[in-house]
């Protein structure tokens, strides 16, 4: 290795230096939200270690920050690695970010040795994985597959801001989003690494793991409309209130997915109530439903039975009952033939068998299945812990995962220079 340059170490080191401001919102807990300065700083960091790695930087018409590093040959079609690097409030400084570090290591190495493949070498970093500012998530890589909706532009922060006036304010074109779309020659694939923000691969003892299918996902935002009254002199037989229908629909919630199988799981991850006064029973209450399964079918199965219930829950309660469909992502199982060749690289770079594993979570990898083949490489996290200032990789994994994805270049052109 040449000197300076600890290959899985400094990947760690670069995600640790972009959880503090000017890198996140907040100097206690990373905050990086889509289209803000937290968002641009981060950016900015990212193309000079790009540039240094030897790649030619551009940001698309989507705010996908994208690296190249072109073949022996120049304008042939590229392997493309990467992932997000927004972040859910109060998260972790790996979810999404080490994946992006990770990709510049390995290029850097190729630099350093002055090799160039057959193929050329493509990252990126994408801006809105979480929706953590607007409701809807993976805007960054719909638009690159050309699928992103035009109508997520009226979406709405929590500041009422939309998508499109920040998209402005960033100094991008909402209406030249779908310019960031990319044609399916120009890709040969896209490798994911993510750390697993699950427990498995640390019960299997082992550093990473290759992906062999993401889970479908339902996002719905239920809004229950009672009405508001003195908390003192209401009787509790005249009351109409929509938080005590939420919290009831809210425990079915958990008890069905608790019942599930096939990987399913039904998350309440917000919560608001109107007037949201001390002494006032509240008029309305609104809660989002987060439900996934490892197939569409289990996924939608649940989604009814609880949209059922909700109803009960309404009709029982005299309350009224509005359901907003927010998203809905298919079951997205990686590609064959790139998660046989991952596999292939883990074994040769651990000497042992490689664990294949589901992912619960959604990744940029399912979106970008519609454009190309997908495939992602897991990397183990402490206590399989995510979306928390707590979550940690070690730079012995980090380092072992840099030299898959290496091993994994191995199999387009020669040996890698360490």
């Amino acid at each position: 290795m040449t000197p300076g340059f600890d290959m899985g170490a400094r990947a760690v080191l670069r995600c640790d230096l972009m959880r503090r401001p000017p890198f996140s919102e907040t100097a206690d807990g990373l905050c990086r939200r889509f289209l803000t300065p937290a968002h641009k700083a981060a950016l900015d960091q990212l193309s000079v270690w790009m540039g240094e790695a030897g790649m030619s930087v551009r940001i698309d018409a989507a705010g996908n920050l994208v690296g190249r590093y072109e073949a022996t040959t120049p304008e042939r079609p590229a392997l493309m690695f990467g992932s997000h690097i927004d972040s859910v409030r109060n998260g972790g400084a790996y979810d999404g970010a080490l994946g992006v570090t990770l990709a510049i290591d390995c290029v850097e190495a190729l630099h350093r040795a002055r090799r160039r493949l057959d193929v050329a070498i493509e990252i990126v970093a994408f801006g809105d994985e979480e929706g953590s500012r607007f409701a809807a998530s993976m805007g960054c890589s719909r638009a690159m597959a050309g699928s992103f909706d035009p109508a997520m532009l009226a979406l709405t922060d929590i500041d009422g801001v939309t998508m499109a006036e920040a998209f402005s304010n960033f100094g991008l074109a909402p209406d030249k989003v779908g310019e960031a779309a990319r044609a399916c020659a120009d890709l040969i694939g896209f490798i994911e690494p993510h750390i697993e923000q699950g427990p498995a691969l640390e019960e299997a003892g082992l550093a990473v793991g290759v992906v062999t299918a993401i889970a479908a996902q339902r996002r719905i935002r239920v809004r229950w409309a009672g009405r508001a009254g003195h908390a003192g002199t209401t009787p509790m037989r005249l009351r109409r209130d929509p938080l005590a229908a939420a919290a009831e629909a809210m425990s079915a919630v958990e008890a069905h997915c608790r019942a599930g199988s096939h990987g399913l799981v039904g998350t309440v991850g917000q919560i608001s109530v109107q007037p949201g006064a001390f002494n006032v029973i509240p008029g309305a209450a609104t809660f989002s439903l987060d439900v996934r399964a490892e197939t569409d079918a289990v996924c939608d199965a649940a989604v009814t039975a609880l949209l059922d219930r909700f109803g009960e829950i309404a009709e029982a309660r005299d309350i009224g009952l509005e359901i907003e469909r927010v998203q809905s992502l298919a079951a997205s199982p990686s590609d064959a033939a790139l998660s046989a060749a991952l596999r292939r690289a883990v074994e040769a770079t651990v000497a042992g068998p490689c664990l294949s594993l589901p992912s619960g979570a959604g990744h940029d990898a399912m979106v970008m299945a519609g454009l190309c083949p997908a495939a992602m490489l897991f990397i183990r996290c402490r206590d399989g812990l995510s979306h928390h200032p707590d979550e940690h990789v070690t730079h012995e994994d980090a380092a072992v995962a840099a030299r898959v994805l290496l091993a994994f270049l191995d199999a387009y052109e020669g040996p890698v220079a360490p």
